[in-house]
C-alpha cells in the first residue's frame, strides 16, 4: 500500500478535522502518500483531489467542521456515479480509502467497497452516536456539551420567569443527544423517537408539579419525536400554563471539539491507517468497551439499540 485517500461525508461533526490530521500525519510517518478528497463522495466522483503533506493539516486540531468539506450525495447510489468514483481511484492509484462519517456514509462505503473491491475503512463521526457496535462516535460528546450549555442557560430563565420550556435538539432517528442532555441537565421530561409519548401523563406531571410549587419545567425533545413549537402549544392547551419553545438546531454541529472528541479522533485516525496497512477492508474502527476495535460495516450500519426505557425512567426518577 503506497497511496491512501481520506474523505468526510454526510453531516459534519466536531472532531472530523483532528481525524483528518491524524490520518494524514500518521500515514506520512508510515511512508504513505495521502490524498484529501474534497466534498465527500462528490469529490471522488468528480476527481476533486489534493495531495496532503505534514503542513497541510497544521492548525486544524481545534477547529470544528471539516477542511475537506462535506455533504450528502444521494446520486452516489447510482451505478454511473460509482463507476466514475472507481475510475478516480484507478486513475490516481489509490490503494485504500478512509471514510469519516456516520451511518449513511458507512452504508455507501460498504456497498462501494464490496462492489468494486476497494479497501475501505471507516472512522465513525456523528453527533447522533448512531453507529452500531461502537460506544461513542467522534463529535457526540461535543454536541451533547454544546446542547447542555444551552439548557443550563435556559434553566436560569425558566426558573426566574417561572415558565415551561420545550427545547428541541438534533436526532431524527436517534434520541441519544436528547436523553444525555435531559439526564445531565436535570430536565423534567424528554421525548425521543424510540418511545411513544404519553401526553396525558406528561401534562398531568406538569400540573401536579405546579400545584406543589414547582414553577419551572424543561422538556427536551429530539427533532425526530416532534416539533418543539407544536409540543409547547400542546402543553399550553392541556395545562393552561405559559410555555416557550427553543430550537437549538445546527449550533450543535459546530464549535471547538472537546478534549474527548479530539483524543478519540486522533486515536481512530491512527487505527484506520494501521488497519489499511494490515490489509483490512470493509470495516470501521471505533471505541468499544474502552478499547479501539474493528467492527464490520455490515454490523456497524445496523440500527443501534439504546436503552431508552432505562434512561427515561432514570430521568423521571431523578426529577
Amino acid at each position: 500500500m503506497k497511496r491512501i485517500a481520506v474523505l468526510t461525508t454526510g453531516g459534519d461533526a466536531p472532531g472530523m478535522n483532528p481525524a483528518i490530521r491524524s490520518v494524514v500525519r500518521y500515514g506520512i510517518s508510515k511512508n504513505l502518500k495521502v490524498l484529501g478528497i474534497m466534498r465527500g463522495w462528490w469529490g471522488l466522483v468528480n476527481e476533486e483531489l489534493r495531495e496532503f503533506d505534514h503542513h497541510s493539516v497544521s492548525g486544524i486540531i481545534s477547529q470544528g467542521g471539516t477542511i475537506l468539506k462535506t455533504g450528502r450525495c444521494p446520486e452516489f447510489a447510482k451505478k454511473e456515479y460509482q463507476d466514475r468514483a472507481f475510475n478516480t481511484i484507478k486513475k490516481n492509484a489509490i490503494d485504500g480509502l478512509v471514510v469519516i462519517g456516520g451511518n449513511g456514509s458507512f452504508t455507501a462505503a460498504h456497498h462501494f467497497g464490496e462492489t468494486y473491491n476497494v479497501a475501505c475503512v471507516g472512522i465513525p463521526a456523528s453527533i447522533d452516536n448512531d453507529i452500531n457496535g461502537i460506544d461513542l462516535t467522534i463529535g457526540s460528546d461535543t454536541a451533547i456539551n454544546t446542547a447542555l450549555a444551552a439548557v443550563d442557560n435556559i434553566r436560569d430563565t425558566a426558573t426566574s420567569m417561572e415558565r415551561i420550556f420545550v427545547i428541541e435538539v438534533m436526532g431524527r432517528e436517534c434520541g441519544f443527544i436528547a436523553l444525555s442532555v435531559a439526564l445531565a441537565g436535570g430536565c423534567e421530561d424528554v421525548l425521543i423517537p424510540e418511545l411513544k409519548p404519553d401526553w396525558e401523563r406528561m401534562c398531568h406531571d406538569i400540573v401536579q408539579g405546579n400545584i406543589r410549587g414547582k414553577l419551572s419545567w424543561i422538556v427536551v425533545v429530539a427533532e425526530g419525536a416532534g416539533s418543539a413549537i407544536d409540543i409547547a402549544n400542546k402543553i399550553t392547551e392541556f395545562t393552561s400554563l405559559e410555555t416557550r419553545a427553543v430550537v437549538l438546531g445546527h449550533v450543535q454541529r459546530g464549535g471547538r471539539p472537546t478534549a474527548f472528541s479530539r483524543d478519540l479522533a486522533l486515536r481512530l485516525g491512527e487505527a484506520a491507517v494501521d488497519s489499511l496497512l494490515k490489509g483490512r477492508r470493509n470495516i470501521a474502527v471505533g471505541l468499544c468497551c474502552g478499547k479501539i476495535s474493528e467492527v464490520d460495516f455490515a454490523t456497524a450500519i445496523k440500527k443501534k439499540e439504546i436503552k431508552a426505557e432505562y434512561w427515561y425512567n432514570l430521568i423521571k426518577t431523578l426529577t
